[in-house]
């Protein structure tokens, strides 16, 4: 049984008493949000991850991709990853692992974290067959759905699937002449098989199946947008917007099926069309919990991405995305590091706050004028305490030794603060 499944029919889960309870929302009304698809609790009937709420009226979520690559496959690395990433904020890690001995890879990182896990299954159909001596685009369906039969088996909670991308939209695709064409690496592999083989996208083909397989573990299916631009130029073109339709007829069938379906976004795009994008999909996709990267509102800042994607999620988020993927300052360049692991997650942690300041959410503003009083009180441990990264400031506070805690080195006995403490 589905956790929305259990909500149609009244019954309150335990996933759904913790989610009630961390979010603070009467646990019925959350009920009623799971029954109608606009959130999920990605929970795989065999997975040990804590309860996380994701959609309307929740807190923003945070996602932290980690895994190994072809080049660099170091399996201690990835799990001290995963555990910064969690230590910061993050509240699901995603195992994107290209390199070897992926089982492996993933079981190690679920046990290492208690939040809930993503794949992208196809990767690991895609190592299976170059394994074999063959191309991608030779690649066997039967490899695709072991993968995510398997994956499901071990406890995965929500799966990338880029269900949208058809042998009609490919076609169209050709005709376009996009400036970065397909960035996506799970939609290339998908539309390049397509064009290959001539034949329609097994995912869309056999989506009932897949169906049957999210029901029966409760995996959360995170329909991907294998078409999201690669570029500002690309961004809102008709591509995208045909993959969305497509996948707004198969939320709709997710839902009708009492499967718990998200649906990822955009990518790169002008801060101008962020919020008609996330309008659109919420119409086009019936509500779903959107699932976005970034939105990076420059092509220009290699090496801070991170802020590109700050800028763009908190708009999303503010207007309707409600959880989003991170991008570190090693995006486009690189395999990330710890420390850009750490810049990620903190970078959408400010993204994901400043939304849901933005949406009145009770819980952001306490917080806020919890570190409002404690600046005016010089409270320095309540502020590094409240803070997303609680040794940096600490630092920068440490730098200077001042004989008078009610001032820092910026002001010194100028401070605003100080001056007029009790007076206002």
């Amino acid at each position: 049984m589905t956790q929305k499944s259990e909500a149609i029919k009244g019954n309150i889960t335990q996933e759904m008493k913790d989610v009630a309870e961390n979010e603070n929302i009467e646990v019925d009304k959350l009920a009623r949000l799971i029954a109608d698809g606009k959130v999920v609790i990605p929970k795989n009937i065999n997975s040990h991850a804590k309860a996380c709420g994701i959609g309307e009226g929740l807190t923003t979520k945070i996602n932290a991709n980690i895994g190994s690559s072809s080049k660099i496959d170091d399996l201690d690395l990835e799990i001290n990853k995963a555990k910064l990433a969690v230590e910061y904020g993050a509240d699901a890690i995603m195992d994107l692992s290209t390199g070897s001995d992926l089982k492996l890879f993933r079981q190690k990182i679920m046990d290492a974290v208690d939040v809930i896990i993503g794949t992208v299954p196809i990767y690991e159909a895609g190592v299976v067959t170059l394994a074999k001596n063959k191309e991608i685009v030779d690649m066997d369906p039967d490899d695709i759905f072991k993968a995510i039969e398997n994956q499901a088996r071990e406890g995965v909670d929500f799966m990338t699937l880029h269900c949208g991308i058809t042998k009609d939209l490919v076609s169209k695709l050709e005709k376009q002449k996009r400036m970065m064409g397909i960035v996506s690496r799970g939609g290339t592999f998908m539309a390049s098989w397509i064009k290959h083989n001539d034949l329609e996208n097994p995912l869309y083909e056999n989506y009932d199946y897949l169906l049957e397989l999210s029901y029966e573990y409760d995996i959360t299916l995170s329909l991907g947008d294998g078409l999201r631009p690669g570029c500002l130029a690309d961004a809102s073109d008709i591509p995208q917007i045909q993959e969305l339709v497509n996948l707004g007829g198969l939320v709709k069938r997710a839902q009708n099926a009492n499967v718990q379906v998200m649906v990822e976004g955009p990518g790169h795009m002008p801060m101008n069309q962020i919020k008609a994008n996330m309008e659109i999909q919420k119409t086009i996709c019936h509500g779903a919990p959107f699932y976005v990267l970034g939105p990076l509102v420059t092509d220009l800042a290699p090496g801070y991405d991170h802020i590109t994607s700050a800028i763009g999620g908190a708009i999303a988020a503010s207007s309707g995305a409600n959880f989003l993927c991170y991008v570190t300052p090693a995006e486009h360049l690189s395999l990330p590091s710890l420390e850009d692991v750490k810049e990620g997650v903190i970078a959408s942690k400010i993204a994901a706050e400043a939304a849901d300041v933005a949406k009145g959410l009770p819980q952001s503003w306490i917080r806020e004028r919890q570190m409002a009083k404690a600046r005016k009180e010089f409270d320095w441990e309540k502020q590094f305490d409240l803070a997303f990264d609680k040794s940096k400031p600490r630092q920068y506070r440490d730098k200077c030794e001042l004989d008078d805690d009610e001032m820092c080195a910026m002001c010194g006995e100028y401070c605003a603060v100080k001056i007029a403490k009790g007076d206002f």
